[in-house]
């Protein structure tokens, strides 16, 4: 009797688990169309913020299609690798390959008619998890015309702040470059001087949030050095 009991359990038991992995790879299946739709439109939402241009789910992709005007995938020498579509590219996947290896996709956007801007994506470490954005830059190729910024863990009131609007409106006219030298922007714990065109005052609080982003920055944009020197008015 026993016996049977526990042979019993063990075939119920298997059978549960094979029903329940069967269900959830369905649900896993059927989901992903969707979820690939939801990212698509969160990463064209952020890089027309980073333009200035807001969007919801419903006009998404219509902004896009009307702002952002092209794209295109350059290497670390800033030579344009062909057959590769920009929006496809991964950077967090990319950031693991040695640089000579990695795609580093670019947009260009038109947000007011009268001026073509570029928007390049970053990507880093934060204190508890990736940090992200677009920072879009002005057709010298060094001003910076606007940024978005994002994040999976940092702390609520701190590290948090970095995607909000008082912090992002910061970078906007701040220069990636002094003369031929890149130095990127420096985000400065007690804060800049009006006069730096180079810094912005960190997060009260969210002192090692403000350097991860000021390193992925550097890193990210850092290259784009060759392009942007080649491309510069």
């Amino acid at each position: 009797m026993k016996q049977f009991s526990n042979t019993y359990i063990f075939i119920f038991s298997s059978v549960m688990v094979i029903i329940v992995a069967t269900l959830l790879s369905l649900a896993a299946t059927l989901l992903q169309p969707l979820q690939s739709r939801n990212l698509e439109i969160e990463k064209k939402r952020s890089m027309l913020e980073s333009i200035g241009v807001s969007a919801d789910k419903k006009n998404a992709g219509e902004l896009y299609e009307k702002y952002v005007r092209d794209s295109f995938v350059l290497n670390n020498k800033g030579e344009e690798v062909q057959g590769i579509d920009a929006f496809t590219v991964v950077l967090r996947t990319e950031q693991k390959k040695p640089l000579e290896e990695q795609y580093l996709p670019l947009f260009t956007a038109f947000p007011d008619e009268s001026e073509e801007v570029i928007i390049l994506p970053v990507e880093g470490k934060g204190l508890w998890g990736p940090i992200w954005g677009y920072i879009s830059l002005k057709s010298d190729m060094n001003t910076i015309y606007g940024v978005t910024f994002d994040h999976k863990g940092e702390t609520p009131g701190l590290g948090a702040e970095i995607n909000t609007t008082a912090f992002e409106s910061m970078f906007r006219d701040k220069r990636l470059y002094d003369g031929e030298k890149f130095v990127s922007v420096k985000v400065i714990k007690g804060g800049t001087t009006p006069d730096n065109p180079h810094g912005v005052d960190a997060i009260s609080g969210g002192t090692i949030t403000s350097k991860a982003l000021e390193e992925m920055l550097a890193d990210c944009l850092g290259k784009y050095n060759d392009y942007l020197l080649k491309n510069r008015n």
